[in-house]
């Protein structure tokens, strides 16, 4: 039986070429950094962050496969699964399953604003159709439907409903589906400027988008937190860590944001796929700052 998720899961960015193709071998090389270096706890491809959205089926089966291929068995790797359509959601679940992963993310088929009783259909269809968990990703910014905690309960009497990405930036949310759920739903951090509360409030991990280029503090703030019960010191950390939250999340450009500070950081993921542009000069000089005020954190663990 699969081990407990928790810890630090870096939702990796995809990088891509000048010429916007998908850069596999820098991707590989990405993913060793972010396991050898950084220290994270398992690899999430396809998210949000991965624009997902933007890739054909071809890349996103490729995309998967290097990610196995760059992990080789040293962190758990649960694959973004996200599509429209029930159909499309198994053929890449079972493809994830297939190339050994330890689970799925699957946020809500977006723009068909499905409701309640169809969303628990379409779940329970994709739990019947594989034999990995499934981390449930409630973001209703970019799904447009909020998978309120009485659905996650219902969920959550699905085998294979055991975790859930809750992003709605409401605080509230992660004691009540922990109130609920017990310990059927395990809860992953989903908005960063909340981790700290999160952990405090019982999440037991961090799907982490700013984990691509500062890492270290990210499983630094895990551990303080989690795994040694020490909020005084975690709280000291976090609040180093906010300014650079508060900027990706502020700027309604979290995707371009993030692939910008791997730049500053040192770690090149070039641009966003189209429709999506570069930060601008303006935006970059403020991510730099926010970084700067971390940047010596990071390189010290």
């Amino acid at each position: 039986m699969t081990s407990k998720l928790e810890g630090i899961f870096a939702v990796l960015v995809t990088p891509m070429t000048m010429a916007e193709e998908v850069d596999y071998d820098t991707l590989a090389n990405h993913i060793d950094y972010l396991i050898e270096e950084g220290g994270v706890h398992g690899i999430i491809p396809l998210g949000s962050t991965g624009e997902y959205y933007a890739l054909t089926m071809e890349e996103r089966k490729k995309i998967a496969e290097t990610t196995f291929e760059a992990v080789q068995g040293r962190v758990p790797v649960v694959v973004g699964a996200n599509a429209t359509t029930t159909r499309e959601v198994i053929e890449y679940c079972q493809h994830a399953e297939k190339c050994g992963a330890a689970g799925v993310m699957l946020a809500a088929p977006y723009y068909s604003l499905p409701t309640d009783d169809e969303l628990f259909e379409h779940y329970k269809a994709v739990n019947d159709a594989i034999g990995i968990p499934i981390m449930l990703y409630n973001f209703p910014a970019r799904s447009g439907v909020d998978m309120k905690p009485e659905l996650v309960q219902r969920l959550a009497e699905l085998d294979n409903v055991q975790y859930i990405k809750e992003s709605t930036g409401d605080i509230t949310r992660v004691s009540d589906i922990i109130r609920l759920c017990g310990d059927k739903i395990t809860v992953f951090c989903g908005y960063d400027s909340e981790a700290l509360e999160n952990f405090l409030l019982g999440a037991k991990g961090w799907v982490a988008g700013a984990s691509n280029f500062i890492p270290r503090v990210h499983v630094k703030l895990f551990d303080l937190a989690v795994k040694k019960g020490d909020f005084n010191t975690a709280r000291e950390l976090y609040y180093k860590l906010l300014p650079v939250l508060a900027v990706l999340e502020g700027g309604g450009k979290y995707i371009q944001f993030v692939k910008a500070c791997c730049d500053l950081m040192g770690h090149p993921a070039g641009p966003p796929r189209r429709p999506l542009l570069p930060a601008n000069p303006d935006e970059v000089a403020e991510l730099k700052k926010a970084l700067d005020q971390i940047r010596e954190e990071e390189e010290a663990n």
